[in-house]
């Protein structure tokens, strides 16, 4: 039987020993070291670096400037005044409606209505040097040119206003004056509309 001191290479069986125990040290030391200090396995994340749409959104949002444009008072005070006179326009154009209901619902005379026919005839002619003058400042190309077009129109107002006189006084069955009443009620409506316009472009 052989024996360990007969072993030619007795170092052999030694080594795996050693490996065995220093592998059962490391692991008991570790294992100490982190039960002692309490330490955790820390997992590192990676933040979603891409911003979402609602982000996005309201990112542009607040980087989102809004320019105002500040006009020339002249210009404002032009503005002002062609809109208090489509204020005026419409309520002049209610009195003429009025006046032809009237007649057309036989609540007043042939003489009454002939009065109130001449009454708006006379409101609308001054109005029309209200609208005319003084107009708007020469600087303001823009605004000459549409001042023209509200003068043309103005003023056809006016001679629908003088036709359905001349309706009312007719000998037809009321065609004339129906006709100069649509030819009122149409330029009224552009006149009206034409202000508007040229008030909201200048907004």
């Amino acid at each position: 039987m052989n024996t360990f001191e007969n072993d030619p290479k007795p170092g052999r069986l030694v080594l795996p020993l050693v490996l065995i125990g220093m592998i059962a040290t490391t692991y008991t030391f570790v294992n100490r070291v982190a039960e002692n200090n309490e330490l955790e396995v820390i997992e590192n994340t990676v933040e979603n670096t891409n911003p979402s749409e609602e982000e996005l959104e309201t990112s542009q949002e607040s980087t989102t400037t809004s320019t105002t444009t500040t006009l020339p008072e002249d210009y404002v005070t032009y503005l002002e005044e062609i809109n208090g006179e489509r204020i005026i326009a419409i309520n002049l154009g209610s009195e003429v409606l009025q006046a032809n209901d009237n007649w057309d619902e036989k609540t007043i005379t042939y003489q009454e209505a002939k009065q109130e026919f001449d009454n708006f005839i006379n409101k609308w002619e001054d109005f029309v040097t209200t609208v005319s003058e003084p107009g708007p400042p020469n600087s303001y190309a823009n605004l000459v040119k549409n001042h023209e077009e509200l003068k043309i129109l103005v003023n056809l107002i006016y001679e629908s206003t003088i036709e359905l006189k001349a309706g009312l006084e007719s000998s037809d069955t009321g065609e004339r004056r129906s006709a100069a009443l649509d030819s009122f009620n149409e330029n009224l409506n552009q006149f009206t509309e034409k202000i508007s316009e040229i008030v909201a472009a200048s907004s």
